[in-house]
């Protein structure tokens, strides 16, 4: 059976993740006890279901902690992935005040809303923090709803087996990625953004493809990066990693970040020789991502 855990901060987003894992085919269950999980996943195995997603939260308490546990137990008969949806406090404020939700774990002491809220941010974060490290996390501080949706559907997609590498483009001006692992700054690069022509297109136009192309620098920043990659690549793998998020930023994340994103990928797809490491791919472009008229 593929076992799918969604967890991670309130407010992040996990009520809009288990509804794409539910449009997708998945029998969902949305804040299951910990102690349930292996009666659950005991009951669907009887009844011949495949696919599950089952979001568990820190209003659970300290049966947190058990969770690692279970999940190991569980690995030995199912393919498990757990799924951490994270954003910064900032915007995890923001979201609460704007929605008028009570944080789950907020206290009834004599505080500011804002200051028992900020704490009840930091006990979550401390409660869930051992499964953050064996998860696949997304920060979706600078992400809509339906960019999350349409991550997770791409999720979705790849193989349960085997490293996932996530090449990611992202504005510096937006802030790094939370769950970045390797982090490049190409904003020493030229900026197409001073082009009129170049301005309103993205990493993804033919145009500014031809522009990057020409310059020396782009193709030596690509080459270093590439190889940087490849070298380590091999020990990300025997660390025992399922997911390695590789981000490249430029000042927006509109041309330059994109347009490396592109060829880094389409470099490491056609390696031959990686076929063999079970090696699993994913490009995502926050800023472009999160513009509805940029998917079309």
């Amino acid at each position: 059976m593929q076992i799918n855990l969604i967890t991670g901060i309130s407010g992040s987003g996990k009520s809009v993740a288990l509804r794409a894992f539910e449009d997708a085919g998945y029998d969902c269950v949305d804040n299951l006890p910990v102690s349930l999980l292996e009666n659950l996943i005991d009951t669907l195995v009887r009844e011949n279901s495949e696919r599950v997603a089952v979001a568990i939260d820190a209003r659970r308490g300290q049966s947190i902690a058990e969770l690692p546990s279970i999940l190991e137990t569980l690995r030995c008969k199912h393919q498990v992935r757990v799924v951490f949806l994270n954003a910064d406090t900032n915007t995890l404020v923001q979201r609460f005040s704007e929605t008028r939700r009570r944080h789950p774990l907020s206290s009834d002491a004599k505080q500011s809303q804002s200051a028992t809220l900020i704490e009840a941010i930091d006990k979550e974060r401390n409660l869930l923090e051992p499964l953050r490290a064996q998860a696949h996390s997304i920060d979706t501080s600078n992400l809509p709803a339906h960019a999350l949706r349409s991550w997770i559907q791409d999720l979705l997609k790849d193989k349960p087996v085997g490293l996932t590498v996530i090449f990611e483009s992202f504005g510096f001006k937006k802030g790094i990625p939370s769950e970045a692992d390797l982090v490049f700054d190409v904003r020493c690069l030229p900026n197409p953004h001073y082009d009129k022509v170049l301005r309103p297109l993205t990493g993804n136009d033919k145009p500014v493809k031809e522009f990057l192309e020409k310059i020396p620098e782009v193709a030596s920043m690509e080459s270093d990066i590439t190889q940087f990659i490849e070298k380590w690549l091999p020990h990300y793998i025997a660390d025992g990693r399922s997911y390695l998020t590789v981000a490249i930023g430029c000042t927006g994340g509109q041309h330059r970040s994109v347009y490396l994103v592109n060829r880094i990928s389409e470099h490491f797809r056609a390696k031959k020789d990686l076929i063999d490491l079970q090696l699993n791919f994913l490009d995502r472009h926050r800023e472009l991502d999160s513009i509805p008229a940029a998917k079309s």
